[in-house]
């Protein structure tokens, strides 16, 4: 006769098997391993290579890099006014075709500008910016803007037709290129300055591989397109989607000034190094963000478009969502929080134990913002670009007093990143909690 706990334990076991063969035949989740494995090779190229990098260069050079990125990251929300996000978002091919064009046009002008504002006053902007050791790269910043605002446009374009394996692609490509000259180079010149020109040709690369990959798809709409009547012009969608130049973009800027802020401030009240500190602390602490996150928020972005258009149950997809990546979040944040500065002296020298120490605060933070991606992305679907730009503005303002508060009056580095985090975190749960319940609203009206 079989035991019962025999009978039991199979039976648990043909649970677990079904379990798994029917998450693995989930669309969805499918198209998030096929990310998540090109972001995964990615980040492991990087990690591979961090030891001997963070060595090779010390946290000045990585200092002057994470100013000079800051300002790049900065400024990419402006270089395209976010209407590549929007190339998703549309039923027909024509109408995401001319926003690409838009796009791009709209980047090309906005970087001559830039370039044209450095070339007559950008060391003295440098200056005020509390960035002066950066002036001789600042013609880089608009070369930087321009390759990573045409990447946003062919990522998004990928995104649109699901091409994931191919954006997986190049990831893995452009970091296995970057990594190996920085490796290289710096065994002979170990200067800031050859971190930030392979750092622009990164991106460059990026855009690169992302623009070959999507040849195929745009040939075939656009042969589709000529069998059509006429579409849009450039200017009838640009009025169409104003709400993303309007509200979107400034939200990203805000959003982008209060992430890189502390890089800058850093340095400019506490040296190079500690801002060296918080780059590479950023770096890790994005890792699971990279890796699954934004992974899911990529795929989750066309997922709740067309859930929307079905007239679906948003706010059971962004619970969801948001639930599963806490569960596989939880762990690795953890694991800094406790072990922090070991773990950062061990994997990258003794000199980098003080970064430990940011890390385990900035976890607390990175965790909550690690979670949000499926929040993020459900804010075009529901119309919520306006309410974002102000949330922006509030959560910024609080890191901002965040910051004064640790560097110019407690003039403490390591409290002015305890207290950055613990507002933020409260900021990226708030944010999280409005998009829900806002999404229960949105349902409310379907129905009615």
């Amino acid at each position: 006769m079989q035991n019962p706990e025999t009978a039991t334990s199979f039976f648990n076991i043909a649970l677990l098997r079904a379990f798994i063969t029917r998450t693995w035949k989930s669309r969805f989740v499918r198209s998030v391993a096929v990310v998540a494995s090109g972001t995964a090779g990615a980040q492991a190229i990087t990690m591979a290579f961090s030891p001997v990098i963070t060595r090779l260069y010390g946290p000045e050079a990585f200092g002057l890099l994470g100013v000079f990125m800051a300002m790049v990251q900065v400024l990419v929300p402006a270089a395209a006014l976010t209407y590549p996000i929007a190339i998703v978002l549309p039923k027909d091919d024509r109408d995401a075709m001319g926003l690409a064009r838009l796009a791009a046009y709209i980047a090309l002008v906005l970087s001559f500008l830039v370039a044209a504002v450095i070339l007559i006053g950008g060391e003295s902007l440098m200056g005020r910016l509390g960035a002066r050791e950066i002036s001789g790269f600042a013609l880089l910043l608009p070369l930087a803007m321009l390759f990573a605002a045409f990447a946003q446009i062919a990522k998004q374009w990928l995104i649109r037709k699901k091409q994931f394996h191919i954006t997986a692609r190049a990831e893995v490509a452009q970091a296995l290129v970057t990594n190996t000259a920085k490796a290289g180079i710096g065994w002979f010149y170990p200067l800031a300055f050859v971190l930030i020109l392979l750092s622009t040709a990164g991106k460059a690369i990026h855009a690169g591989l992302l623009a070959l990959g999507i040849k195929g798809s745009w040939k075939a709409a656009a042969r589709d397109d000529q069998e059509k009547e006429s579409a849009p012009s450039l200017w009838a969608l640009a009025k169409m989607h104003y709400d993303f130049p309007l509200y979107r973009a400034p939200q990203v800027l805000i959003n982008a000034i209060s992430q890189n802020l502390p890089t800058m401030m850093l340095a400019a009240f506490f040296g190079p190094a500690s801002a060296g500190f918080y780059a590479i602390c950023r770096r890790v602490m994005g890792l699971p963000s990279n890796l699954i996150s934004r992974s899911v928020g990529e795929v989750f972005y066309p997922r709740i478009t067309e859930a929307a258009h079905r007239g679906e149950n948003l706010t059971r997809l962004i619970l969801k969502a948001t639930l599963y990546l806490a569960a596989v979040g939880f762990v690795p944040f953890a694991v800094v929080v406790a072990f922090g500065p070991w773990l950062f002296g061990l994997v990258f020298g003794a000199e980098w134990t003080v970064a430990g120490e940011y890390a385990r605060w900035l976890a607390v933070m990175m965790f909550f913002f690690f979670i949000n991606k499926p929040s993020v992305a459900a804010v075009p679907v529901l119309g919520l670009q306006r309410g974002l730009l102000i949330y922006e503005l509030f959560s910024t303002g609080s890191k901002l007093i965040a910051i004064y508060i640790g560097a110019v009056l407690l003039k403490n580095d390591q409290l002015t990143i305890v207290i950055f985090s613990i507002f933020g975190a409260v900021a990226y749960i708030f944010l999280i909690a409005w998009i829900i319940i806002l999404s229960k609203f949105h349902r409310k009206r379907l129905v009615s």
